[in-house]
């Protein structure tokens, strides 16, 4: 079972947006035009507060 945790190998920032990247299979770069797009347009503030969330709530990934 696959597991959803912030990634070491595939981050920017914190690594949530490349954790959520491996765990779906879709491409981290699609995923953060989709972040930021969706930030400047459409959600903002609230997306940006789920994100530090994640930061505190995702583990690491393991052995990386």
């Amino acid at each position: 079972m696959k597991k959803l945790y912030r990634s070491r190998r595939n981050r920017k920032l914190a690594g949530i947006i490349g954790g959520i990247s491996e765990y779906t299979g879709i491409s981290a770069t699609i995923l953060r035009l989709i972040f930021a797009l969706s930030v400047l347009f459409v959600i903002g503030t609230p997306l940006v507060v789920i994100y530090f969330i994640l930061i505190f709530v995702l583990p690491n990934e393991e052995g990386a």
